[in-house]
């Protein structure tokens, strides 16, 4: 009789299993039946610029509207948090920089949500946290900036969206590696990073090229540094901080990522309409992202997310160093 009953048992695990993977098939096959959802967990005005031109053009090879939803607090988290419980069905997703995936279930206590609680569907661009000192700075370069903070430990203010916010992450890491220590004064949100800056209360800020590139057309700023592996094409004079001695050179990328167990096949389609508007638009796409500064860094699943394990992996060590 007991073999009887965990033969059935089996039968109902597998007729389960086929149950789900025929679910799944439908889910992808008919998706999308309705308008989608892309949920951004910041104000207007940042986080949905770096995406806007992929989101506009998608639903063409979707057949279905994309539209913003707008979620902020937390510093990212109520947004992201909001997309983890969602049900897994392609119709909320979100769209992010690292940061809400990677850095705050690092840094915020209570969170309930990890790397491994979304879904990647695909990076779409990505942009670049630079160093600003006013266009009259003293240092001309990282070397003279170090040789003074050397000097004078903990002198040097700098401002940053906010404390543990990637920016200031990223300057903390810089300022390990150059054995210096600096002063952070952390801003009320990042529209008062470069504002802080013009008005002389703190000496440097660290803010992405989309805000900073509009003071340097007007002569007002001028970057010290560039966080990411190359310059930026809006700014080829613009030197990184790692051709300038530091391995710190890590870019903002912007990418769209579901809930967990998001079906592969809806993944799919949502990968390759953004793959078929870099394809078909990669002019109007050029043309957008040249007037922010920013550059188009198409990513599929896999290797989208594989950049988030090395990203959180990043993160993670920065993050154990400032809080042993």
């Amino acid at each position: 009789m007991r073999t009887i009953r965990f033969f059935c048992m089996g039968i109902v695990s597998i007729g389960l299993i086929l149950l789900s993977a025929e679910e799944n098939f439908a889910a992808g096959a008919n998706y999308p039946l309705k308008p989608i959802q892309v949920v951004v967990a910041f104000a207007p005005g940042g986080t949905d610029v770096n995406l806007r031109p992929f989101i506009d053009k998608m639903p063409d090879y979707l057949g279905q509207p994309m539209t913003f939803s707008y979620k902020p607090g937390a510093a990212g988290a109520l947004g992201a948090g909001y997309v983890t419980t969602s049900k897994p069905d392609g119709y909320t997703i979100l769209g992010s920089t690292q940061s809400a995936m990677v850095v705050i279930p690092h840094t915020q206590k209570g969170v309930a949500y990890t790397l491994d609680s979304f879904t990647p569907i695909c990076n779409l661009t990505e942009s670049y946290p630079i160093l600003w000192v006013q266009s009259g700075a003293r240092w001309k370069n990282l070397s003279d900036l170090v040789a003074e903070a050397k000097k004078k430990p903990g002198t040097i203010s700098f401002t940053s969206p906010g404390t543990l916010a990637i920016q200031h992450l990223l300057v903390e890491a810089f300022a390990r590696e150059a054995g210096i220590k600096l002063n952070h004064i952390p801003a009320q949100g990042g529209a008062t990073v470069i504002t802080a800056l013009l008005g002389g209360h703190v000496e440097m800020a660290v803010q992405d090229i989309v805000t900073g590139l509009p003071h340097v057309q007007a002569g007002t700023l001028r970057p010290l540094g560039v966080f990411s592996p190359k310059r930026p094409k809006a700014l080829p004079n613009a030197p990184t901080i790692a051709e300038q001695g530091y391995r710190i050179d890590t870019p903002m990328i912007y990418g769209l990522v579901g809930p967990k167990d998001t079906p592969g096949p809806i993944v799919a389609a949502l990968s390759s309409a953004a793959a078929k508007v870099l394809e078909n638009h990669k002019a109007y796409l050029v043309e957008r992202f040249d007037k922010l500064g920013a550059e188009i860094h198409y990513l599929a699943p896999q290797e989208y997310g594989a950049a988030l394990r090395r990203q959180n992996d990043f993160f993670a060590k920065i993050v154990k160093e400032l809080n042993p």
